[in-house]
């Protein structure tokens, strides 16, 4: 693989596209890009295969957050959100892969092992929305005592002292 580092240059964005749909036909889809932004949308079952292939064949080097949404009720899910980065072939571009994650079967493979950065993401995901990160080194709380038993970010938490 070529690690040059390029300076910035307009349609890198179209060919980021390109390779990740045609190396993950009918999982991957890319919903928009914009001047170094790729938005993708990614099956859960490929998550862990489209970031190994982000680092590993497109020198993406860094995952900068991971981050859980939680939809409600009404959508029956929640998304794992990633932002990484790329220093040297595609200087400066960052790709947002989004997963659905669905509330019956709260589980992603973990990425700590491509960036370990990723671990203190993850353990703050699960420790916040519930979200299992499957083969992960140290699921464990960062934030919260042990003994809590919620998980505070859920939109089906309730503060206390609301009705």
């Amino acid at each position: 693989m070529d690690l040059t580092v390029r300076e910035y240059q307009e349609g890198w964005e179209s060919e980021i596209k390109s390779k990740l749909e045609s190396q993950f036909s009918g999982k991957v889809t890319v919903t928009k890009t914009e001047t170094r932004r790729v938005y993708a949308q990614v099956d859960r079952s490929v998550s862990k295969a489209v970031c190994q292939y982000l680092h590993d064949e497109l020198s993406f080097e860094h995952c900068a957050t991971v981050i859980g949404v939680d939809l409600g009720e009404a959508e029956q899910k929640m998304q794992v959100v990633y932002h990484i980065d790329n220093y040297t072939l595609y200087k400066g571009v960052v790709v947002e892969l989004t997963v659905d994650v669905p509330y019956d079967d709260l589980h992603i493979e973990t990425v700590s092992d491509i960036w370990g950065g990723a671990n203190w993401h993850e353990r703050e995901t699960w420790e916040l929305f519930g979200i299992v990160f499957d083969n992960h080194p140290r699921l464990e709380r960062l934030l919260t005592p042990d003994t809590y038993e919620f998980f505070p970010f859920r939109k089906s938490y309730k503060l206390r002292g609301s009705q």
